[in-house]
């Protein structure tokens, strides 16, 4: 059976698109059960503080009961402003040394956050920390194609016009995105491809900014505008991301798309609190990561504190297509 390094290296020698006009398209082998189980965190690299390290230790119980395939990790990986570069000791002070569990040494599938792009952005991307720790698979915008369902992640920073306009005292690293327009424009023309490409069971949309959020952030409204029409019109099953440091659930309620905040891996109780027009399911203001477990037929997620509680669970069947 091939271990987690070496599905790692397989996936990194396939990771250039199959044509310019397409997203590059990993895949990942299936278990012989059949079922696809991860962990997803988000808004961590802090060297261990704000209870990163609490965070990461449940995390490896929790991966280790269920025997998880790989790990989404939704962005801001490095506070407060990215990497300086590929020997930048940050990646493995906030990475490596933390994440030390057994069945944490999967393949990280990983984007960037919008504190990553105050850094050199291109760092992350670089094969050198592959090198350095070979579970580290960060891309701008990709696919997973894990059998029973495939994970889009989409580059969202750049979507954001704040970021552009009013940087305040921040320099964002633009080399590659820049022109915004046209960068937004080729990223939604991929991501509506390669949805409407996708056969799996479940479609599972990962962003670093949330679409809908009830913290601090909020609704991304560049997101509700540009992205959100492409999502459900290609039933979308669920939007994963970070960016507000807390845990949520919200069901749309003009579609069947769910929302899922788990940007808790280090600093959170923002204190923070604001409805939106969609139904709220769960909110939790504090540390903690989620997991996700998928068969052909059925979704079950549950959200994690610092002590390993199961905060909240939910779970959701659909016909399986003959």
């Amino acid at each position: 059976m091939m271990g987690p390094v070496a599905i790692a290296v397989l996936l990194v020698a396939v990771m250039a698109p199959r044509s310019s006009a397409e997203l590059p398209q990993l895949e990942h082998p299936p278990k012989e059960d059949g079922l696809l189980t991860v962990l997803a965190v988000g808004d961590w690299g802090r060297r261990g503080q704000f209870n990163q390290t609490l965070v990461a230790k449940q995390m490896g119980i929790t991966g280790e009961k269920m025997d998880i395939d790989f790990v989404v990790n939704v962005g801001d990986n490095f506070y407060d402003n990215g990497l300086t570069g590929v020997d930048d000791k940050a990646f493995e002070e906030s990475f490596t040394d933390i994440y030390t569990a057994e069945s944490l040494q999967k393949p990280w599938y990983t984007i960037l956050g919008n504190h990553d792009y105050r850094g050199d952005a291109l760092a992350q991307l670089s094969p050198i920390l592959r090198k350095l720790d070979t579970r580290w698979i960060c891309m701008k915008s990709f696919v997973v194609n894990a059998d029973v369902a495939d994970f889009f992640f989409v580059d969202t920073t750049p979507f954001v016009l704040s970021y552009w306009n009013n940087p305040k005292n921040n320099t964002y690293d633009w080399r590659g995105v820049a022109p915004r327009e046209k960068y937004i424009t080729n990223v939604l023309k991929d991501v509506d491809k390669a949805l409407k490409q996708s056969t799996a069971a479940w479609k599972i949309v990962v962003g670093h900014h949330a679409i809908r959020s009830v913290s601090e952030h909020g609704d991304t409204q560049e997101l509700i505008q540009q992205l959100l029409p492409i999502l459900q019109a290609n039933g979308v099953d669920l939007y994963i991301n970070g960016h507000d440091h807390c845990l949520e659930h919200i069901s749309s309620r003009d579609s069947p798309l769910q929302y899922l905040t788990s940007g808790a891996g280090s600093k959170a109780w923002r204190g923070i609190f604001t409805p939106n027009s969609d139904k709220l399911e769960f909110f939790y203001d504090g540390q903690g990561f989620m997991s996700l477990q998928l068969s052909m037929a059925e979704v079950h997620l549950a959200f994690y504190d610092v002590g390993g509680n199961v905060l909240y669970s939910w779970s959701h069947t659909k016909p399986v297509p003959y």
